[in-house]
């Protein structure tokens, strides 16, 4: 069965500078030195990154950073728990822009 997403572009990921080497350049650069130990060590930031990839609901991001998790000795329950902080700021985030709506309603409805 083929898929939308095909698991086996993941590998593919550093041809994008084919079309533009300068800035996959850049780029490159910017994420290397963005995954380096820094205030946050190599496995808080792969936990970050695991998250967030559900957060934007990237399967390639979520493929990479569950592996990188692992790899780096996260357990499945502090996977989980990451994915659901991000379901936990995703839904917040519209939930709260439902203010928006209700100040709408009540200035519509005076």
């Amino acid at each position: 069965m083929s898929t939308y997403y095909d698991p086996k572009d993941l590998k593919k990921f550093g041809n994008i500078e084919e079309f533009q080497k300068p800035l996959a350049d850049k780029f490159f650069d910017y994420y290397g030195e963005v995954f380096k130990e820094g205030a946050l060590t190599a496995r808080e930031k792969a936990l970050i990154a695991l998250a967030v990839s559900h957060a934007v609901q990237c399967p390639y991001c979520i493929d990479a950073y569950t592996g990188d998790t692992l790899k780096k000795g996260c357990s499945e329950a502090e996977m989980m728990e990451a994915v659901h902080v991000a379901a936990a700021i995703r839904g917040g985030a519209s939930l709260v822009h439902g203010v928006q709506m209700m100040n709408k309603v009540k200035k519509m409805t005076m």
